[in-house]
């Protein structure tokens, strides 16, 4: 289908959504729905803004005469707010349009009084595109805002004729828990390119085990465009691996924030000029990013005593350039301006990077991305950055602490990395369930250290792959994994730690280490 390859390769994302745009009807692209938030504030409502590209037409007739009672909602995932403290979007999908969707929540199983109506965002995919085509998607959203801190609450997603407060339908309600007041320890989990297999289920099964406090996705969420060049000429594309893909996390994101960064595979390139139209119809992320029509997955969050950044690396990236540059440096420039004012808050210790390029990898698949290292590396050093998370190569590998290219510390199994002084420490946590890649220097994690002075990798750059041999691959895990850290707020003056810990799918743990800093 699409664009031949030929004209294809010569054509940015904004140029091929453009030919769509000519090629099938504007009016099927995306459909937007109603466009309603709910505030918890004693009823009150606010008028959200739709999808983007996003294009109001009528429900389609067939569905205007599906019984509601007969259609259950899936695929219910959470995300936090601007503030974790006060906000969230609870959201879900169902497979007809439904009259009238709302949430109930309330902070006890049996009283769900609160009613609040929620955003519908319809993303419909024409004939002729991918296996899918002609395929239509409902995308429901609810953002909750005033919450109180540190407080479970209970809710339930529906639409007339479907009520989660009636008692046989109380089984489908969900849970989820603000971010406290004031620091405390508390758990999150991470990892990326996951899709949809047994493996990412079995993931899943481990993360709710941990009981985090929220869940990072390091891009490439479900692979429904398994090419991942973000061109209208991948044929392979399926937006129904989306429906399984929600139906897949849901055991664990009804409860637990799912917090995404979008990588390559994410670009689809069908829905908007930026490739994000579908994103931001599954999606309800915070909105204090730099971009938000460009960049909806960029943004920043701040748990306990910790500032979590997430960022856009197709903007930066040389291997795949279908969005190199679509931020004219606007997220680089904002991204410096959320380190300094993270580094400086008496309140925050530790700051945490996660996006899906590669900074520092050895695989044999993708390796580093050299427009990472030249726009953000220098900042992560500059303002001590303590953990950078990503995925993209489908392993574990996590380096030593590095500073100017080069290692200023070996970091052993059961090591402590002092940010402040000595530099970053990267980890690459791409094993979350597609399938895997390669090392050319042998496994080496906890119980099965095989140590090396230096691996064969490469890097790359806006003049093609470099190759490059390396001294700073300290840990290498060629299985199914995710992550683990730990944060322990201590008294001012004393030692706060992040304690990192690589699991994998078999419940073992392959690697630990600890960052370190004074506490603020």
């Amino acid at each position: 289908m699409g664009v031949p390859d030929r004209l294809a390769e010569r054509m940015s994302m904004a140029e091929q959504h453009e030919y769509l745009r000519a090629r099938f009807s504007r009016r099927t692209m995306i459909r937007g729905g109603a466009v309603t938030l709910g505030a918890v504030t004693g009823g009150a409502f606010v008028t959200g803004a739709t999808a983007q590209a996003a294009v109001p037409t009528e429900p389609l007739s067939h569905t205007e005469e599906v019984d509601g009672s007969l259609v259950a909602p899936f695929g219910r995932h959470l995300a936090w707010g601007n503030d974790p403290r006060t906000e969230i979007t609870v959201s879900w999908q169902v497979p007809v349009a439904v009259k009238k969707p709302f949430l109930r929540i309330g902070a006890h199983p049996w009283d769900l009084s609160r009613k609040i109506e929620a955003e519908v965002r319809t993303l419909h995919t024409p004939a002729g595109v991918g296996a899918s085509g002609d395929h239509t998607q409902y995308y429901l959203h609810a953002k909750l805002t005033h919450l109180r801190p540190g407080r479970t609450y209970y809710y339930g997603v529906g639409h007339q004729g479907f009520d989660p407060a009636e008692a046989h339908l109380l089984g489908t309600l969900g849970t989820f828990t603000t971010a406290p007041a004031h620091k405390a320890p508390f758990t999150f989990t991470a990892f990326g390119d996951e899709g949809v297999s047994y493996h990412g289920l079995a993931n899943n099964s481990l993360l709710l085990g941990q009981n985090p406090a929220f869940h990072l996705h390091a891009g490439d969420i479900a692979y429904a465009d398994p090419a991942g060049q973000g061109k209208t000429a991948d044929t392979g594309f399926d937006s129904r691996i989306w429906d399984q893909f929600l139906a897949q996390t849901e055991s664990v994101a009804k409860s637990v924030p799912w917090m995404v960064s979008y990588g390559n595979h994410d670009m689809e390139a069908w829905y908007s000029p930026n490739g994000y139209g579908g994103e931001e119809a599954r999606w309800n992320l915070p909105d204090n990013g730099p971009d938000r029509k460009n960049l909806p997955g960029v943004y920043s969050f701040v748990y306990g005593n910790t500032a979590v950044i997430s960022l856009d690396p197709n903007d930066v990236s040389f291997e795949i350039p279908a969005n190199l540059g679509i931020s004219g440096g606007t997220q680089t420039t904002w991204f410096e301006g959320r380190l300094k004012t993270y580094r400086a808050a008496k309140d925050i210790d530790f700051i945490v990077v996660f996006f899906h390029h590669c900074a520092y990898c050895t695989s044999t698949a993708h390796a580093s991305e050299g427009g990472v290292r030249q726009e953000w590396v220098p900042l992560f050093e500059k303002y001590q950055v303590d953990l950078v998370i990503n995925g993209h190569n489908h392993q574990y590998e996590r380096t030593d602490v590095i500073k100017n290219n080069t290692v200023t510390k070996k970091l052993p199994i059961g090591g402590t990395a002092y940010p402040e002084t000595e530099g970053v420490v990267y980890v690459t946590a791409g094993a979350a369930g597609r399938s895997l890649y390669a090392f050319t220097a042998p496994d080496s994690y906890e119980g099965h250290v095989n140590e090396v002075d230096s691996v064969a990798s490469f890097v790359n750059t806006k003049d093609g792959k470099v190759n490059e041999t390396v001294a700073w691959s300290r840990v290498r895990y060629l299985n199914y994994s995710f992550l683990r850290v730990d944060v322990t707020p201590a008294p001012k003056g004393h030692f706060t730690t992040l304690k990192v810990q690589g699991i994998a799918e078999t419940g073992d743990r392959i690697d630990h280490f600890t960052v370190a800093r004074k506490a603020k």
